[in-house]
């Protein structure tokens, strides 16, 4: 075994509180003693820092990296906030943003919509503000805004004890019980400092204590999950390891969702923070061989989908590629957004559509004969392979 043999106060210690339950007490970061980077966690280090800079020119080869990310973004949305208990699909949320209601959609897309907004609200604030309280709170008061949660103080530092459990349990019952409410703000600022302080430590090895320091503070009363998860591309980002915000865990933390519960509880248990950060860099890893392998796809669909319109759409060859180029960035079209698209008669976008439709560029999906709906399904398609693998 070579991380090191388990350290109750390695990581914090549990402390009463007066109403007979006990809260958890974070030590600062970085840990004492010291991340022991064996011969094992440096050579995932290495891998996980080769597959993300692969990862990054990968991106920055495609035609149009900002349409990846546009739909990379949204997957993460879907899957962070599905994580939470959401229902809503990436078919749900492109419908939603469209402005097309499609039948049978999930009620809770609008939680889906403000996970988007909040994400770019925050790589936006990136460009003038740290890594930050200020930041955080920002971030949040754009997720919960009126949706499930919008009661719960959004923007603000908890006031109140919250917990970890089954539903319905007391503190006494809980499987974690963060610091209690009058610790949350020092807990913060201390993880600020750390978040911006310089240090010797590798970035990815830091943005995984920061990870984990941040869900044991679970400094808000709901969201935190989501957040957490964001920070972890915000770091990349700031400190420019990516150029384009195209890293997001949520597919494998929502693959190995029990295991990661049981990560972060034992480093608050023991403090075995060497098997969380080997866990969170096995993740780093899988998910970047698997965007890169996407943007691949993405290249190879793109290319043979032009070739389509080219070789079939005779004089419509034209209206025909200004649309596709539309779709990889709007997936979910309707007839009159295609009409608006190309400025022609509302028979002769139908008619291309239709094309698009006979061809398998497009698909139909609400089903109805009057406001109908069209998606890029290839395209879609692509999002959803790793998730269907998982």
């Amino acid at each position: 075994m070579e991380d090191y043999p388990p350290i109750s106060t390695r990581s914090g210690q549990y402390a009463w509180q007066p109403d007979g339950y006990r809260a958890f007490l974070p030590a600062p970061l970085p840990p004492d003693p010291s991340v022991k980077i064996s011969a094992r966690l440096q050579k995932l280090l290495s891998k996980a820092d080769r597959v993300l800079g692969r990862l990054d020119g990968s991106i920055q080869t495609l035609p149009h990296p900002d349409l990846f990310v546009y739909m990379y973004v949204r997957k993460e949305a879907v899957l962070s906030s599905q994580i939470e208990g959401t229902q809503s699909s990436l078919q749900d949320l492109l419908a939603a943003e469209a402005r097309i209601f499609a039948p049978n959609r999930a009620g809770d897309v609008d939680e889906v919509v403000n996970y988007v907004h909040a994400m770019n609200y925050g790589l936006m604030q990136l460009t003038e503000l740290p890594v930050s309280i200020q930041l955080i709170r920002q971030i949040h008061a754009k997720l919960l805004h009126n949706v499930r949660g919008s009661h719960l103080t959004p923007g603000e530092l908890r006031k109140s004890q919250n917990w970890i459990g089954p539903i319905g349990c007391r503190p006494s019952e809980a499987i974690f019980v963060p610091p209690p409410p009058e610790r949350v703000l020092e807990e913060m600022l201390n993880l600020e400092q750390f978040i911006q302080g310089d240090t010797d430590l590798p970035l990815l090895l830091k943005i995984g204590l920061v990870h984990a320091q941040f869900e044991t503070i679970h400094p808000f009363l709901d969201g935190n999950g989501r957040i957490g998860r964001l920070l972890i591309t915000f770091m990349l980002c700031k400190r420019g390891v990516l150029q384009k915000p195209v890293l997001y865990l949520s597919h494998f933390f929502k693959k190995h969702r029990n295991r990661y519960y049981e990560e972060l509880q034992s480093v608050r248990d023991a403090g075995t923070w060497e098997k969380w950060i080997a866990f969170f860099l096995r993740g780093v890893i899988e998910v970047s061989q698997q965007a890169t392998e996407t943007a691949r796809r993405i290249l190879l669909l793109r290319e043979k989908q032009r070739h389509v319109i080219t070789e079939k759409f005779g004089g419509a060859a034209g209206n025909g590629h200004r649309t596709l180029e539309y779709l990889y960035e709007n997936p979910v079209v309707s007839v009159k957004s295609v009409q608006n698209l190309i400025g022609t008669t509302y028979p002769a976008a139908n008619n291309l559509v239709a094309r698009m439709v006979d061809n398998q560029i497009l698909r139909e999906f609400t089903g109805q004969k009057r406001n109908r709906a069209f998606m890029n399904q290839s395209y879609i398609d692509l999002f959803h392979e790793n998730e269907a693998q998982g």
